[in-house]
């Protein structure tokens, strides 16, 4: 029978990391899902990010959702584009908070996998 397989959450892009042989001995240690992300840290920016998803769901009625866009515009001003992949990677790090759930078609989703247009709600 296969041994259940280990996950973590990347501190940086909120994806899930998985277990694999090669990091047997290190896997303490692992804290991003690829180079990328260990190459990028955490920066104010990003903090902001998560801030205002939170601040975005808290002016909208129980059950109200926010496109990753909202926020990245709230952040990102006029060059708002270039802080998609970061928000939805914001969003990423609040589920796995368990602060927020990403929802697609009106049904939550694992954030690590869905692609396309997402939308961001309070945990119920």
């Amino acid at each position: 029978m296969p041994r259940p397989s280990p996950t973590k959450t990347c501190a940086v892009g909120g994806r899930t990391i998985t277990w694999r042989e090669r990091w047997a001995r290190d896997w303490d240690a692992v804290r991003s899902c690829s180079q990328r992300c260990r190459r990028h840290r955490l920066g104010l920016m990003d903090i902001d990010l998560e801030a205002t998803i939170l601040e975005l769901l808290g002016q909208r009625a129980a059950g109200a959702t926010i496109c990753p866009s909202e926020a990245a515009r709230a952040v990102g001003g006029h060059d708002w584009r270039k802080q998609m992949e970061p928000a939805r990677q914001a969003a990423r790090r609040l589920v796995a908070a368990g602060e927020v759930e990403v929802t697609q078609g009106g049904r939550v989703v694992d954030p690590s996998t869905a692609t396309g247009p997402i939308r961001i709600r309070r945990t119920r």
